[in-house]
């Protein structure tokens, strides 16, 4: 199946059957034009009771396994979120996630970098926070931004006192799109499986969700006069993220774009990227040795 045409579903069930990750993946190499990825798709519950339904199947089923991911300690994941403003981060997260033990998993927001982080190459203020195996974390936002953000805005870049023979805009791009695909070929060969998840959202429905945000008082807290600046940027942003999944979507490492303008779909889809890569890893519970096990019935005498 292309990319940009997802297979969709129309009832629990066949949702199950037909609701693949692999359809969302951007192929290593690829040249990606978002304007050909859709940001919609068929609605793939009938019912909001269904969706919550489906959704309350994938969580349970992320709980069991984040419980014998912890367990087995063999492996660490990492989920990067990355997206336009009111792309869906948030919501993604806290759906998607609901079920999982806070013991075993980290949220980690990355805004805009502090004076000790800009002292330090790129990399340094999110790698300081990558999970430790049998850990999930989570990056809402990451050091994607360096190349994203910084590329939009080049005063950023500028801004970052790095030594003038290195802001050469022919070379800079490309080096940091290195950088991060060594930096997680090293992490994988180090037992950090990655999830990189690009929620799209179209223009018009970003416009849908700033209004909410300012009629209604509920929200009016998540908006910023800073979402309208970028706004203007929407197609540099859109350039940048091209640019940069095409550049860095690998095969240990590969971005999925999920259409954002449903966000139920959206979470739906996300779940089930979950599952399918805690399904590619090897992972089972601790063996008891037969020492332990003569401990334990040893003890269970006594209870």
């Amino acid at each position: 199946m292309k990319p940009g045409n997802p297979k969709t579903a129309h009832d629990s069930e066949s949702a199950k059957m037909k609701l693949h990750s692999k359809d969302f993946r951007v192929r290593p190499g690829e040249e990606v034009t978002l304007h050909k990825w859709p940001t919609t798709l068929k609605a793939i519950c009938k019912s909001k009771k269904e969706y919550q339904k489906l959704l309350k199947e994938h969580v349970e089923k992320l709980s069991a396994l984040q419980k014998l991911h912890y367990a087995s300690g063999r492996y660490a994941l990492l989920l990067i979120f990355q997206g336009i403003d009111a792309a869906g981060k948030d919501g993604a997260i806290r759906h998607v996630m609901s079920g999982v033990n806070p013991q075993g998993c980290e949220v980690f927001a990355f805004k805009q970098p502090s004076d000790e982080e800009l002292k330090h190459d790129f990399l340094w203020r999110t790698t300081r926070r990558l999970p430790e195996r049998g850990r999930i974390g989570i990056f809402n936002r990451s050091y994607y931004e360096e190349v994203l953000v910084a590329r939009v805005h080049p005063e950023v870049l500028r801004g970052e006192g790095l030594p003038a023979e290195l802001l050469d805009e022919k070379r800079i791009w490309k080096e940091r799109y290195r950088s991060i695909v060594d930096l997680e070929e090293h992490l994988l060969r180090n037992g950090t499986q990655i999830v990189k998840v690009f929620l799209h959202l179209s223009k018009d429905e970003q416009r849908k969700r700033f209004l909410e945000r300012i009629d209604e008082p509920d929200k009016n807290w998540k908006f910023s006069p800073a979402d309208i600046h970028e706004r203007k940027y929407w197609k540099d942003y859109l350039k940048a993220y091209e640019t940069c999944l095409g550049a860095t979507s690998t095969h240990h490492a590969p971005w999925y774009i999920v259409p954002a303008d449903d966000k139920e779909n959206a979470r739906l889809i996300v779940s089930q990227i979950l599952l399918d890569t805690f399904d590619e890893l090897k992972m089972s519970y601790p063996k008891t040795t037969a020492k332990r096990h003569k401990e334990l019935k040893s003890i269970r005498k006594q209870l």
